[in-house]
């Protein structure tokens, strides 16, 4: 019996054969997975960038966009990615922290100051170095696409840590998320993304975390009336390509990327915010209660976090200084 995954380098080989024979005049054709619909922000966002690559090298690159997970999971995309049968994949820190150590810095609660802190910090030179960490692991971040701040939500209000004592709490398989829900007394449960819906609905689950749109779009407020904004995390999402894929643009090309990709990503922050206003509006108009805790006692309780990372990972902890220095 074939695996999952042989199945989808299968059907990646045939959809790249079939690429080949439809488009002989394409120097070179990229192959990009991510998980979310194509109304999504971030889909729209790439598809932007799609179109600005064709342009800017005259049609020698371009980029051929698989979304809805057509293509596996996230993890699932990074996998295949990094046996060469995908070259570019739409993730997020969260997911990088496992491949490379540096991602975990976004995944610390409470570390940004506002939204200008954010966005400095990932277009300056800390977030550079760190999209370019993970090449030994096969890969290069290309830039960050905005993903809002992360809340929690649930069938009841939560106004303070107390609140999610007891409960199961759907986390990405990040250590930092399983972290962060142990100091605030909540008990993490890694679960799949597109399992979370029936998790939540049988209880599986007692509760999640993410932004306002994926909480819309994913419908998870049919489930879930009370979404808490406690903004604990401002987790960027990552668009990564293979070394191999990268190093084998010549120079003209590998500007021309970044530069497509840059534009998205300013793009994305006017396609985010008003992705979130509009999604907010449906969720309320079904019913979901938008919550605003006590964020203080979330940043107390979080403390001991970056007390141990002091202590345990000075390389990491120096990240973190760097990040909070950024005016």
């Amino acid at each position: 019996m074939m695996t999952r995954k042989n199945v989808l380098t299968a059907v990646i080989g045939a959809a790249l054969t079939f690429g080949a024979t439809a488009s002989v005049y394409a120097a070179t054709t990229f192959k990009l997975s991510h998980n979310h619909p194509r109304d999504h922000a971030v889909h729209q966002a790439m598809d932007h960038m799609a179109k600005e690559v064709r342009k800017l090298t005259d049609g020698e690159v371009r980029i051929r966009i698989y979304p809805d997970a057509q293509l596996g999971t996230q993890r699932e995309s990074m996998e295949l990615m990094q046996n060469g049968a995908l070259e570019m994949v739409k993730t997020n820190a969260a997911e990088l922290e496992a491949f490379a150590p540096a991602y975990a810095a976004f995944n610390l609660p409470y570390l940004f100051r506002d939204k200008s802190h954010y966005y400095n910090v990932k277009e300056g030179e800390v977030g550079e170095e760190i999209l370019a960490s993970s090449r030994d692991s096969g890969f290069i971040g290309v830039t960050y696409y905005d993903a809002g701040a992360r809340s929690f939500y649930t069938s009841k209000p939560i106004n303070t840590p107390e609140d999610l004592k007891g409960l199961k709490i759907r986390v990405q398989p990040s250590p930092s998320a399983i972290a962060m829900v142990n100091a605030l007394g909540g008990s993490p449960t890694p679960l799949a993304y597109g399992e979370l819906y029936t998790a939540l609905q049988q209880g599986v689950v007692d509760a999640a975390e993410n932004n306002i749109p994926s909480f819309s779009l994913s419908r998870h407020s049919e489930v879930s009336k009370y979404f808490s904004l406690d903004e604990h995390t401002m987790v960027p999402d990552v668009l990564v390509i293979s070394t191999k894929a990268y190093d084998a643009l010549s120079d003209e090309h590998k500007d021309a990327l970044k530069t497509a990709a840059d534009s998205s990503m300013e793009l994305m922050k006017k396609l985010w915010a008003e992705s979130e206003a509009e999604e907010r509006a449906k969720a309320e108009k079904m019913g979901v209660e938008f919550v605003k805790p006590n964020k203080t006692a979330f940043v107390e309780a979080v403390q001991p976090m970056y007390d141990e990372l002091e202590k345990t990972n000075p390389e990491l902890s120096e990240i973190v200084e760097r990040i909070k220095a950024v005016q």
